[in-house]
Order: structure tokens, then C-alpha cells, then sequence
């Protein structure tokens, strides 16, 4: 045999009394019918979901109310859920997170003065909104403008169960509901878990929502924001529709987060490789490359040589004879032209060029000014002529030339 252990009556009544006394140092905790309770799932069965009350008796709700159209489950045990306290029996206390099936007109009451979500079927469309029916067969009213999303068209929500609240309830029996409060309930909730997830500089995926002249708008999850028309591209945006379309989801990087004020910018062009980066290499100082003039300003033209990258020729150096007042005399917007890279400054962002059309313009001229002195002074061959020419001759080529 083993040993035997010897258990002190007194200590064992002891330990029973602190149990008792800690049992009831719980306090109890009451909920009104529809009162409305933040928890925390403890336990998920294949029929309930079992929460935490904060008190000695349990709280669930069915299993069905968070699960998708397809039977998957929307929520784990341990994440904090959102429910509205129905009744209590046998120390049980049952929870729902929206009033759905045959429901009562009682419990329709309840769910507007308490403010529970309800379940309904959107059946048709009627004059100003939709026919709704609620709690099996109670007919409801939800006017186009409290249904939601205005990118969501009748295709998309009519014949479909879908989540509302009561806004409206009275004894003819005329009952108000809107959609658009849950989604905006829902989305605050969204948000205040996204802000502390994200941060400024982060990469994120949105969807392109609408576009203006000075930007496009950017849905990401729960918040919209706008793309500025500079941050669209390292190049200069002319046309967004160009870039962009209405839809489409892009990467953009998180510029700037305002909370308070529901203010939110990004960037696509900072979602893609600098292409200042190297540029060195690829246009050393004397290369010779081809460019598109992309703007002209008083003081030069600006020369695209890849997206982003534009290098500026001086209006010094556009001409070679006469002054210009405007680089638009020589050369256009648009027009494809060789240039050589001058001077290069990586870290300002500056490339100087200069036009190789005008320098190979320059050196004919020269050639021809020197073949046509060699004539007139009177070179070598048999078709020179045998003539110097005079000083006048001489000078008169010189002013030919700057005509």
C-alpha cells in the first residue's frame, strides 16, 4: 500500500470557505433586454458561441450570426465581439447580434428603442427606396439614400439578406430601416483597428474610387484618402484618366494619416523605384542621348529624357547668332532632338544638356562660311577662278551669313 495522507479537517474546511468566499466576491452582474455588450468569445461549438459575461452565469449566441453566406466563420475565440443582451433563463443568458427568423413586434420594438441590428430581405424596389421584410414577414422601408455604398447599383443588393437597424417605428405600423448606419458602425470599428496597424511611409493596397483634376481618390479598407496629381507619378501628370482608371487597385505608400480630421493622403509615384537613382550611369557627363522637349520656359527647355528624369537646356545655348527672347523662336514642345549631357547633379536633381542639333548647325556654318572665304580669296583648282576678291566681298559673306 502507499502511503496514506492525512488531510486536516480544519485545513479542508478552510480551503472549502475561501473557495465559497472568492465564488462570492463575484459580483453579479444585470443586463436590460437590448442593452448592448462589448465581450470577448471564450469558446465556439457547432451550434453556439459561448462570451464572457463578467459575471458567475454564461452569455451565447447561435453560431449562425457569424457565419458568411458559405458557413465560414467570421470571428475566433479570443476576439472581441459586439452583441445586445435578449433574456436570461436557468442562469443562462442568450445574446444575438441582430434580430433575425420570426422575430416578434415586440422584439422589433425592442430592437429600435435598444438599437439591435435586424436581419432583412430586400425584395424589391419601390418608389424612393426599397421594400424590406423584416422578422420573417413584417414589411420595412429603406430609402436609396440610407442603403449604403452609392457604387453599390439594385443588382447588388436586391433578393439579398443583408444587416439594417430601425429608425423608424410607430403604431401604423410604419418601420423606417437603414443599412448605411451599420456600414458606417462598422467602418469606425475598421478603423480603429487599421490606426494601429498602419503608419506613415507603409505600403498598402486601395482601389481607385473616383478620379479629379487634382488627384484621384483611393479606398483603403475602412478610410479614403486622396492621390495628389504630384504624387501620381515621378513624371509630370498631364491626364490622370491617362494613369489610372476608376476600379483599379494599385500599391501606393501612406503619406500622411489625420485621424482626428479624417484626412489621408498617398503616393504612387513612391511605390516605384526612383528613377534619380543611378542616373549617373546611365547619363554620364558627354554621352549623347535622344529626349522629347516636355515644357519651355523663358530661360530654356526642359528635355524628358526617360520618365522623371528631364535635363534643361539654357536659352543660351539654343542659339548661336542672334538673342532669343523665348525658347518657343527655335524649338517646340513635343519635338524629338538629340542633346549631350553637360553637367550632372544627382543629388539636386539638375541635369544641364546641350542641344547637339545646334552644335552640328554651328560647325556646317562654320564650314560653309570658310569654304565660301576659300572661293573668294581664291583656293586651288581648276574651277577656283584665279580671284582674291575684295574686303567688301569678305564682309558681305559674313553678313549673309547672320541673316
Amino acid at each position: 500500500m502507499g502511503d496514506e495522507v492525512n488531510i486536516d479537517p480544519e485545513e479542508a474546511v478552510e480551503e472549502d470557505f475561501a473557495e465559497m468566499l472568492e465564488q462570492s466576491s463575484v459580483p453579479q452582474v444585470y443586463f436590460e433586454p437590448g442593452e448592448q455588450v462589448d465581450t470577448k468569445i471564450v469558446k465556439i461549438t457547432a451550434d453556439w458561441v459561448f462570451i464572457e459575461t463578467g459575471a458567475k452565469s454564461e452569455g451565447y449566441l447561435p453560431v449562425s450570426e457569424v457565419q458568411d453566406e458559405n458557413g465560414e466563420l467570421t470571428v475566433r475565440e479570443g476576439e472581441d465581439i459586439r452583441v445586445y443582451f435578449l433574456s436570461s433563463r436557468n442562469n443562462e443568458r442568450l445574446f444575438t447580434t441582430r434580430i433575425g427568423g420570426a422575430a416578434s413586434r415586440n422584439h422589433l420594438e425592442s430592437a429600435f428603442n435598444s438599437g439591435i441590428p435586424v436581419e432583412g430581405f430586400v425584395e424589391r424596389e419601390i418608389k424612393g427606396g426599397y421594400e424590406v421584410k423584416i422578422a420573417g414577414n413584417v414589411r420595412s422601408f429603406c430609402p436609396f439614400s440610407l442603403m449604403g455604398s452609392a457604387d453599390m447599383d439594385d443588382e447588388g443588393v436586391l433578393e439579398r439578406h443583408l444587416t439594417f437597424r430601425i429608425i423608424e417605428f410607430d403604431d401604423r405600423r410604419r418601420i423606417v430601416v437603414s443599412r448605411k448606419a451599420i456600414l458606417e458602425e462598422e467602418r469606425v470599428k475598421e478603423m480603429e483597428k487599421m490606426r494601429s496597424s498602419v503608419q506613415e511611409g507603409m505600403l498598402v493596397k486601395g482601389v481607385v474610387s473616383s478620379i479629379r483634376d487634382f488627384g484621384a481618390f483611393l479606398r483603403v479598407g475602412p478610410i479614403e484618402g486622396i492621390i495628389p496629381i504630384s504624387e501620381i507619378g515621378w513624371a509630370r501628370t498631364e491626364d490622370i484618366n491617362s494613369v489610372l482608371k476608376t476600379g483599379q487597385e494599385i500599391e501606393v505608400v501612406i503619406k500622411s494619416l489625420d485621424w482626428d480630421k479624417q484626412r489621408f493622403s498617398f503616393s504612387l509615384k513612391d511605390a516605384t523605384p526612383d528613377p534619380w537613382d543611378n542616373v549617373s550611369d546611365r547619363y554620364p557627363e558627354g554621352s549623347v542621348h535622344k529626349g522629347t522637349v516636355s515644357r519651355l520656359a523663358k530661360f530654356g527647355a526642359f528635355v524628358s529624357l526617360e520618365p522623371g528624369v528631364d535635363g534643361l537646356i539654357h536659352i543660351s545655348k539654343l542659339s548661336t547668332g542672334r538673342r532669343l527672347n523665348h525658347p518657343c523662336e527655335v524649338i517646340a514642345e513635343g519635338q524629338q532632338i538629340e542633346v549631350g549631357i553637360n553637367r550632372i547633379e544627382p543629388e539636386a536633381r539638375r541635369i544641364s544638356l546641350t542641344w547637339n542639333e545646334l552644335e552640328l548647325k554651328s560647325e556646317r556654318a562654320e564650314q560653309e562660311e570658310r569654304e565660301g572665304i576659300r572661293k573668294y580669296m581664291g583656293g586651288s583648282g581648276k574651277d577656283s577662278g584665279g580671284g582674291f576678291g575684295t574686303l567688301g566681298d569678305l564682309i558681305k559673306i559674313k553678313e549673309d551669313k547672320r541673316k
